[in-house]
């Protein structure tokens, strides 16, 4: 066959003498198409070549670009998420009934029942205050605001009483995050005791070394024993009326 195979090109040809030799009694159903509309001869797959574009290029048109998707509530999320970062740590519930649970809220009140008091909550609360009370976006955001702090109260407060009720009938409860860190600070304060306490013995026989003078651990001596000292050494002492012993040289002077 060669280095190409062109039994493909030549399938018709195939089928027309398979039909004309009584082999087939039918010819395929393909046979008139691929006489109409002939598959192409090059093997090699042509080089696209993009047409050269003479002086400035046009910049592309933005014709069938997606549109951005923007909603009124997009800026709420922002600023709430903006001033209250750490709502994001908390875990949410995205669990829902039906799928469309939140077309049966009544976002008249910002407790909503079977879904978390979060900052959605807030949002969708701050939507309908600027629509049905006619609100300022300032004053609905206080306004829901205000509402999210109470409920958010009130939760912890309910929590704790819980916990305090469990614990009452016998209930055990781990440390708590408090607890934990602070042991954590104090094991860390103990290690950096005793690198301190280590760093503080070591300058200090550094110090000895280069200096040979009474540390300050030496015991100084006491005033009995510094009055005898001096009494023995009093009769060389060159600044004392007996004067200082002659040790050598000439006993007379001319």
């Amino acid at each position: 066959m060669g280095r190409y195979d062109f039994r493909p090109l030549r399938v018709r040809e195939t089928a027309q003498a398979f039909f004309e030799t009584k082999r087939n009694q039918h010819l395929p159903p393909w046979h008139s198409i691929i006489g109409d509309i002939p598959p192409g001869e090059t093997l090699a797959r042509p080089v696209q070549r993009a047409p050269k574009v003479r002086g400035k290029a046009k910049k592309p048109s933005r014709m069938f670009q997606p549109l951005p998707i923007k909603y009124p509530e997009d800026k709420l999320r922002s600023e709430f998420f903006g001033d209250h970062p750490w709502e994001l740590a908390r875990p949410r519930l995205v669990v829902e009934n039906s799928g469309n649970d939140a077309k049966g809220y009544d976002w008249s009140k910002i407790v909503q029942p079977g879904k978390q008091l979060d900052g959605e909550s807030v949002v969708q609360r701050q939507m309908w205050l600027m629509k049905n009370k006619s609100f300022s976006k300032a004053r609905a955001y206080d306004e829901a605001r205000q509402e999210f702090y109470k409920h958010r109260h009130l939760e912890d407060i309910r929590r704790r009483i819980a916990k305090e009720e469990a614990l009452h009938v016998g209930a055990y409860f781990g440390k708590g995050p408090l607890e934990i860190g602070m042991e954590l600070e104090d094991k860390s304060f103990e290690n950096w005791k005793q690198w301190a306490e280590t760093q503080i013995e070591n300058e200090q026989a550094m110090r000895a070394q280069m200096f040979s003078g009474p540390q300050p651990g030496d015991e100084l001596p006491s005033g009995r024993e510094e009055d005898e000292a001096l009494e023995e050494i009093a009769d060389s002492v060159p600044a004392s009326s007996e004067g200082q012993t002659a040790m050598a040289g000439a006993t007379i002077h001319p």
